[in-house]
């Protein structure tokens, strides 16, 4: 599902019968307007919106977007939203070249587009996940350090007993360039140092690491919080501390992203109904964390474009 182009489906019989969750005050990709969309929520004048909606980016959080696109589609059944999570770089560049309507992100825009392209697009921060280490359910380590990782995954680290486990070659398992869960991940482990080891596989998306994660033996990867799964790997604490969304919400778990979805300053209408509705009590009140994810307005700390963590 998640890597998987996602189109609305037909509701026969609908047009009339739902009321829209969005009303007529779009602004969201304006600038002012975002921020006070999620005191819009469903309460926002029910008049219906047409057009269509598309999308790509970052995979990590492609199934809340799509969680989110089916309610907003069941209540404005004239509108299509769809899309694919093939990377924030991707997402990035092709929202500011106009061949999708949003680009979804791990990372800041100022990242990985220029400076006149990334003037011409809004940011709307939708939620908060967590990021972190995890290893083959053979791998009998349940806690690296940050050091421990940066060994790993810039290959000086190369068996599992130089960090007490077994006697094993360590399979690394790693994102391709372009990746914000790579961005986030390395960004935390390695600081300003640029690392160019690639490990044993470089994988596209979120899903491809849980698959191949799965059947791999003595294997370390990363992925979102939202994509961990139990009964394929084990997800282990950094420096002692737990993977943990409340872990996350004041920093002591430093690998974190904010998800970031951004629209062109002259988005069409469905476009911004859809994003005020990504902000709207409907989502940040229950989806959001539904889908595994933290709202923004649980996090006691935010982090800039340069990656600098401060207090609320």
């Amino acid at each position: 599902m998640l890597d998987q182009a996602y189109s609305r489906r037909q509701f026969l019989g609908l047009a009339g019968g739902l009321a829209s969750i969005v009303g007529l005050g779009l602004v969201g990709c304006g600038g002012a307007g975002a921020s006070d969309a999620a005191d819009k929520g469903s309460a926002a004048a029910a008049e219906s919106v047409s057009g269509e909606v598309t999308y790509d980016g970052a995979s990590s959080f492609q199934a809340l977007v799509e969680a989110a696109a089916e309610k907003f589609m069941d209540a404005n059944p004239d509108v299509s939203v769809s899309g694919s999570g093939n990377g924030s770089g991707k997402g990035l560049t092709a929202v500011a070249a106009g061949t999708v309507t949003i680009g979804n992100s791990d990372v800041f825009a100022e990242t990985k587009l220029e400076a006149d392209q990334v003037k011409n697009l809004v940011d709307h921060e939708v939620a908060v996940v967590g990021m972190g280490p995890v290893v083959s359910k053979n791998v009998t380590v349940d806690d690296l350090s940050l050091e421990q990782l940066k060994g790993i995954f810039s290959g000086q680290i190369t068996n599992w007993k130089e960090v007490g486990g077994d006697d094993a070659t360590i399979v690394v398992l790693n994102r391709k360039a372009g990746s914000g869960t790579r961005a986030t991940f390395e960004a935390a482990v390695f600081g300003d140092e640029a690392n160019d080891f690639k490990g044993d596989a470089e994988l596209d998306k979120s899903g491809d690491v849980q698959t191949q994660m799965a059947s791999t033996d003595n294997a370390i990867s990363y992925l979102d919080f939202s994509h961990f799964d139990d009964s394929k790997f084990n997800a282990i604490k950094v420096e002692g501390v737990e993977p943990k969304s409340a872990n996350v919400t004041d920093d002591s778990f430093k690998i974190w992203a904010t998800e970031h979805m951004y629209c062109s300053k002259d988005a069409d209408e469905a476009t911004t109904a859809f994003l005020e509705f990504m902000l709207s009590d409907d989502v940040q009140g229950k989806l959001v964390e539904e889908q595994g994810f933290i709202p923004v307005s649980a996090m006691k700390v935010v982090k800039d474009a340069s990656g600098k963590v401060s207090a609320k």
